[in-house]
């Protein structure tokens, strides 16, 4: 599982899911999806993600080992 601090990182910045989806280039229902894991976003998406807060790409994603 990946795990993600996006809505840690939006909130420490007090921008709305909308503000990120436009910062990033997608829609407002793609963050919602990524924040609630029910989308894992590709590489490319990952980055763009990380790169808007001004973050590394770990500092943003985590990979988890599920028991």
């Amino acid at each position: 599982m990946i795990k993600n601090r996006i809505k840690v990182l939006r909130a420490e910045r007090d921008w709305t899911q909308e503000e990120l989806a436009k910062r990033v280039g997608v829609s407002r229902q793609a963050i919602i999806s990524v924040e609630k894991y029910k989308y894992t976003p590709s590489l490319e998406l990952a980055f763009q993600i990380a790169e808007t807060f001004g973050v590394d790409i770990t500092d943003v994603f985590e990979k988890v080992k599920e028991d």
